[in-house]
């Protein structure tokens, strides 16, 4: 028979491979899925993985993208992983990262068609802001109110959800878009666009934050007394309270900071490769941000890592719809055995599997 026994302390070797386990598995399980779906199991995970990169037919449209999908994925993992870190589950991303796209597009769009270097900036506040005051209210429902900010986070995405449709056949509709639904093409504004910072590199504004991002958070968890409090706080809550740290504070805190960051993401992502307000602009980035952050480890460096792996899925995802018919939901399955792999093997850090005789009564 085999039994779980618990570890005296978390094992760091099993804590750095369960990121590689876990990959490992998910393709093998991945290739299974694929063959019942009748394709070639090892040509889909190549054209996943192998032929976005190296493959140079493909390589000059790909490797572009690869910073432009991991950009948001890692701006919103990163300010996710400080609330996973203290034991705050802010589910909501999805929602926080619409809204930033509204209030941005809306900043801007406002006062069309004015030119000026200036709309650019009170764009990237208003998106950032857009996305706090979106996590405000899951954030100050749990500190007053004791309510549970899963369940309130994940449900003010549905909501967030109708403001956009709401919006793009609304109030910020194009009006010389022959009644189509969606807002004016912002990437094509000047002074409101995202625009390429190296041509052929897929760099724009979001990927530079999202970088000065990563940098920012590792400072603040290994240098800042924040992030100690972040820390204590989710391995020992009772010493947190103990030492001074206010729970709710760091709610606030914790919850501001990624609904922010995941505003910052939305807007970039409108002004730039999205380009507009539309019924379709939510993409699912707010929900595989919480895979990138626990691929990385809740690790700023694991979470860029994690970030660009899984924007290559994103990639050789879209890639093996075209090449090889797999359907989207296929895709889709594909990302979440990652998750599924990853918090599984993940239980190797804190046990070990014994074998134990059976006992006759």
């Amino acid at each position: 028979m085999l039994r779980l026994e618990k570890r005296p302390s978390p094992s760091r070797a099993w804590t750095i491979a369960t990121p590689v386990v876990a990959v490992i598995l998910t393709m093998v399980a991945g290739g299974i899925m694929f063959a019942m779906l009748g394709k070639d199991p090892v040509e889909a995970i190549r054209t996943i993985f192998w032929d976005p990169l190296f493959n140079a037919q493909f390589a000059a449209y790909s490797r572009p993208q690869l910073l432009v999908k991991a950009g948001p994925l890692i701006l919103i993992a990163l300010g996710l992983s400080l609330g996973f870190r203290a034991g705050i589950w802010n589910i909501g991303a999805e929602g926080q990262y619409i809204m930033g796209a509204i209030f941005g597009a809306a900043a801007g769009l406002a006062v069309y068609p004015v030119e000026s270097r200036l709309i650019f900036p009170v764009m990237i506040i208003a998106g950032g802001l857009g996305g706090f005051l979106w996590a405000m209210i899951p954030a100050i429902l749990k500190t007053h109110f004791r309510t549970n900010e899963i369940l309130v986070s994940l449900l003010l995405v549905y909501v967030a959800q109708n403001i956009l449709s709401s919006m793009a056949l609304g109030a910020l509709r194009n009006p010389e878009g022959g009644g189509f639904p969606g807002s004016r093409n912002l990437s094509q504004i000047p002074a409101m666009a995202n625009t390429e910072l190296v041509a052929g590199t897929g760099m724009h504004w979001g990927v530079v934050v999202a970088f000065v991002a990563v940098i920012a958070a590792y400072i603040l968890l290994q240098r800042h007394i924040l992030g100690f409090q972040i820390k204590l706080a989710g391995q020992a809550p009772r010493a947190a309270r103990f030492a001074g740290v206010s729970p709710n504070r760091l709610v606030i805190l914790c919850m501001g900071i990624s609904g922010a960051l995941a505003g910052l993401a939305g807007f970039f992502e409108v002004s730039g490769p999205a380009g507009q307000i539309s019924i379709d602009f939510a993409t699912g980035y707010g929900f595989t941000a919480i895979i990138v952050a626990f691929l990385g480890r809740l690790n700023p460096l694991g979470i860029l890592l994690a970030g660009l792996l899984m924007a290559l899925t994103y990639i050789g995802g879209e890639l093996a719809q075209f090449m090889l018919g797999l359907p989207s939901a296929a895709i889709q399955a594909f990302q979440g055995m990652l998750l599924f792999f990853l918090l599984a093997v993940d239980l190797l850090s804190n046990y070990r599997i014994r074998l134990a005789r059976k006992e006759i009564a």
